[in-house]
């Protein structure tokens, strides 16, 4: 066991349970084994290291940082800037995120990501494109000359160039015909309908067809009325589809996602949707308290995931376990990852985040 390494706490959260007085064995970046400290060599014994081990958080949807946005600086600098801030706020893993752009910048993107995983490729799972195939009437600060309906021939050469890279689409259901949809989704990539103005009923269909979570629940989409439930109401009455949601309480009153958390339960995810400051490209983010705006229009946060987490405990009342799942195990299972992410168990990844007693982070392991 002297190769090992061994991380040890009062408490460790394994996604499920809590285990008292355990320890995790770490060989290779995988969690080797997970047992008693009794169970420890004399040798191997020491003081606990921190309060709290709970699961690294993954961020599904950032789009940049230190002033380098990635769709304006698609390099693997700007992904290495971008993946030390998700580290510095407890996120091991995140999905680099392009807003409605050129087909020109998303190419780049992609070949960015390519040449980031040639090098360490730490941290990125992949590319989360939001755009251009939305709906103008819900573009919020996406920049409508560049939104369309795409052809299957846009698609193709889209899904060709990214194949491996792109993870994940938001799109509008309802401006993709049905035949794109079952291509992107052959890919094995996953839809997520946002920027939306479907009704109740097209979004049903949609999550019939194969969509499977809604991005940022709320924001730049149709809304629940009493006489038209909309988008959010479809993702809010559903069984089975998951949603994003930003909890910094500006995109989000807290009180709605306290409202969204007790309809949805396990299938409602914290993303960060965090920008950074920009005078270049398309979306020019300008911070103003606590938040970013382009053209007066709310644009992006300010959130790590360390503080989503937070602001879910003080703010909409989420018990600490709940929090650390909406951060960890559930945007894992989005990402149909959770068979090595998001729970600190034998033969899964070791992306460990250690916490004092105030839940403050002591070190990410990765």
């Amino acid at each position: 066991m002297s190769t090992d390494k061994i991380y040890t706490a009062n408490k460790i959260f394994t996604g499920h349970e809590w285990l008292h007085d355990h320890a995790i064995i770490v060989s290779d970046n995988i969690i080797k084994d997970v047992l008693p400290v009794t169970s420890l060599s004399q040798k191997d014994k020491a003081p606990y290291q921190a309060e709290f081990i709970v699961p690294a958080f993954i961020d599904a949807q950032i789009y940049g940082a230190g002033k380098k946005l990635f769709a304006v600086y698609p390099n693997p600098e700007a992904l290495h800037l971008l993946n030390e801030y998700c580290e510095e706020g407890g996120a091991a893993f995140c999905m680099p995120t392009v807003a409605t752009n050129t087909y020109e910048v998303m190419f780049a993107c992609i070949d960015a990501v390519r040449d980031y995983w040639k090098q360490d490729g730490r941290g990125v799972l992949g590319l989360h494109l939001e755009g251009p195939w939305i709906n103008e009437l819900k573009k919020g600060a996406h920049v409508a000359a560049l939104i369309h309906s795409p052809t299957i021939e846009q698609v193709k050469k889209l899904l060709d160039y990214g194949e491996g890279i792109i993870k994940i689409i938001t799109l509008a259901p309802e401006v993709c015909s049905e035949e794109i949809i079952q291509l992107i989704l052959s890919k094995n990539i996953i839809i997520s309908a946002g920027h939306s103005n479907a009704s109740y009923e097209q979004a049903n269909n949609s999550f019939s067809s194969g969509i499977s979570t809604v991005t940022h629940l709320y924001n730049a989409m149709s809304p629940l009325q009493h006489r038209a439930p909309g988008l959010v109401g479809a993702s809010l009455d559903h069984d089975s589809v998951f949603a994003s949601i930003i909890p910094d309480g500006y995109h989000v009153d807290f009180a709605a996602v306290r409202i969204a958390k007790k309809a949805m339960g396990e299938r409602l995810f914290a993303i960060t949707d965090a920008v950074t400051e920009t005078t270049e490209g398309y979306y020019q983010h300008y911070y103003t308290n606590e938040k970013y705006e382009a053209g007066g229009i709310l644009s992006g946060s300010a959130l790590t995931m360390h503080k989503a987490f937070k602001n879910l405990m003080a703010g909409c009342d989420v018990a600490f376990e709940e929090a650390l799942r909406m951060c960890s195990l559930y945007p894992a299972q989005v990402l149909k990852a959770d068979d090595q992410l998001g729970r600190i168990k034998k033969d899964y990844k070791a992306a460990l985040l250690m916490l004092d007693a105030d839940k403050e982070i002591i070190k990410l392991v990765n």
